[in-house]
């Protein structure tokens, strides 16, 4: 029998254990064990309920060895006796266990257990699991061992708090360095893949789900996968499902979150991820952008524990994820509408100066050629030679026009060397046939730049320089090609006498396409300089 003296000193002990001890099961070991010493017991274990109050998920025992725990099998899960205490909160003593009618027996192996003494280890009401004794030395469990036990409870009660804060107060640390890194992303991630890639694996850490995917719809009323982390199904990546009769299509279409614990007798859970991993409950969260649905986040399974399912929490965590991930595929379709309207916009600027450039050239030289051939038909010999003659040089320089023409589309040069070759060859091609002296000089390292940058510089600078030489009384032009702080420049000079400003229209248009600006300073009475910058992205 232990003293009065003894009992006290190992309540002490175990009091202080509570504030000291940093690991929780070795704290909750440690008072099983205090509380069977002070009872004169000769088995205890303590039973610590799961979050959702219907089950213990920590079991913890004392007396019972290595070998009888390997007969007995898995632990208890709060059947019996033991799913009496988890459900009414009250301490239980009883002469002999197996005699109470709630009893369900023992399984194969466990030791012959009669007097009994379960405790609920509460904390201000809300119970955190049961103090469980058995077989007290000498006959029953008495008032006063149902006093110490539930001290005990009550500092198994606080460490269980504690610890729970402390998961919960680290968890929310994920949480929002989760949420911090999706919105660090946002700003600087182009990819819609790659950010929504990301989205579903810090989702799933934080959800401890076993798969989570983002629905994308399609035109065709169909879902496509457009990210998937864990659960072994990266193959169902960008496949499509019909929208109709599914889960994910009712929350896109009702626009609520929803979580099913049993998909087994849910009638409306069909699709192919749920059947490919044989799911056993799901979350699905919309993706909301101006109170219009434009994908679903879908969750499946705790990784963890195969019989829970998704909280309170975890729902929030879901929506707070799939509030940014919407804002991203918001962004990514804004982007990709703006981009199409600026190619759009460029053909058209192209279209137009080929149309002006085919009717003021080609076409007159054209009409120039018929007339002359017409002048042949009925002319004398020496008159309808001198037409023929002059038809043969209008077609010639028509059709270096044309060839001249072709190259301005897309010039050869720029495909296969790159801008500062393109430049070279134009300035060339421009002193030619222009007879005003073009210089031309780069600084540019020897790495291509990103191809939509090269052609809108090429694009610019030609502009500019046909802008340059039409100067009244022009008789050389300079060209500068330079990169500096994440802008490629081209700065053209001529010694011309300016024209009006009109003349850089089409290049301010060409230019702000690409978030690019152009400056130009008029000399007075000659020169002039434009200087052209675009941002490399």
């Amino acid at each position: 029998m232990t003293s009065p003296e003894s009992r006290l000193r190992s309540l002490v002990a175990a009091g202080m254990a509570v504030s000291s001890e940093l690991s929780l099961d070795a704290l909750l070991q440690r008072l099983v064990e205090t509380a069977a010493e002070l009872t004169d017991a000769r088995y205890a274990a303590l039973g610590v309920i799961d979050p959702t109050g219907s089950r213990l998920e920590r079991f913890f025992t004392h007396g019972v060895d290595a070998d009888a725990r390997s007969a007995i099998g898995e632990p208890p899960r709060g059947r019996g006796i033991l799913g009496v205490l988890i459900h009414d909160t009250k301490p239980l003593r009883l002469h002999d266990l197996n005699a109470d009618p709630r009893a369900v027996g023992f399984p194969p192996g466990h030791p012959p257990m009669r007097s009994f003494l379960g405790v609920p280890v509460l904390l201000r009401s809300v119970a955190y699991g049961n103090l469980y004794l058995t077989e007290k030395n000498g006959g029953d469990f008495t008032a006063e061992d149902e006093e110490i036990v539930t001290l005990l409870a009550g500092q198994a009660a606080v460490a269980i708090e504690n610890a729970r804060l402390y998961e919960a107060a680290t968890r929310w640390s994920r949480q929002l360095e989760s949420l911090n890194e999706v919105s660090g992303a946002l700003a600087t991630e182009t990819d819609l893949d790659r950010l929504l890639d990301l989205v579903a694996h810090r989702l799933r850490a934080l959800l401890g789900a076993r798969v989570v995917a983002v629905l994308l719809p399609t035109f065709a009323g169909a879902f496509r996968f457009a990210a998937i982390a864990g659960g072994d199904a990266a193959d169902l990546l960008e496949q499509t499902f019909p929208r109709d009769r599914s889960k994910s299509g009712i929350a896109f279409e009702r626009q609520q979150t929803i979580r099913v614990d049993s998909l087994v007798d849910d009638p409306d859970v069909n699709h192919a991820l749920t059947r490919r991993l044989d799911a056993r409950c799901g979350l699905w969260v919309p993706l909301l952008v101006h109170g219009e649905s434009i994908g679903v986040i879908v969750a499946h399974d705790k990784a963890a524990a195969p019989d829970a399912h998704f909280s309170d929490d975890d729902v929030r965590v879901a929506e707070a994820f799939a509030a940014r991930a919407a804002v991203a595929v918001d962004m990514s379709e804004r982007v990709a509408r703006d981009a199409l309207r600026r190619v759009v916009a460029a053909q058209e600027i192209e279209r137009r100066r080929l149309a002006m450039e085919l009717h003021d050239g080609t076409g007159q030289a054209l009409t120039s050629i018929l007339l002359a051939l017409r002048n042949a038909d009925d002319a004398a010999p020496e008159v309808a030679a001198a037409a023929l003659e002059r038809a043969r040089e209008l077609a010639v320089d028509t059709l270096r026009r044309v060839r001249a023409l072709a190259v301005e589309l897309r010039p050869k040069a720029l495909d296969d060397f790159g801008l500062q070759a393109a430049l070279a060859r134009l300035a060339a091609t421009t002193a030619e046939e222009s007879g005003v002296a073009v210089d031309f000089a780069a600084t540019l390292p020897e790495e291509r730049l990103p191809e939509a940058v090269e052609t809108a510089l090429y694009r610019l600078a030609q502009d500019s320089l046909a802008s340059a030489v039409r100067h009244e009384d022009a008789h050389r032009v300079s060209i500068l090609l330079t990169r500096n702080d994440g802008k490629v420049s081209v700065v053209i000079e001529d010694d011309g006498v300016p024209a009006a400003d009109a003349d850089l229209e089409l290049v301010r248009e060409r230019a702000a396409l690409v978030d690019g600006e152009v400056r130009s300073v008029a000399g007075k009475p000659r020169g002039s300089t434009v200087v052209v910058e675009v941002p490399i992205r």
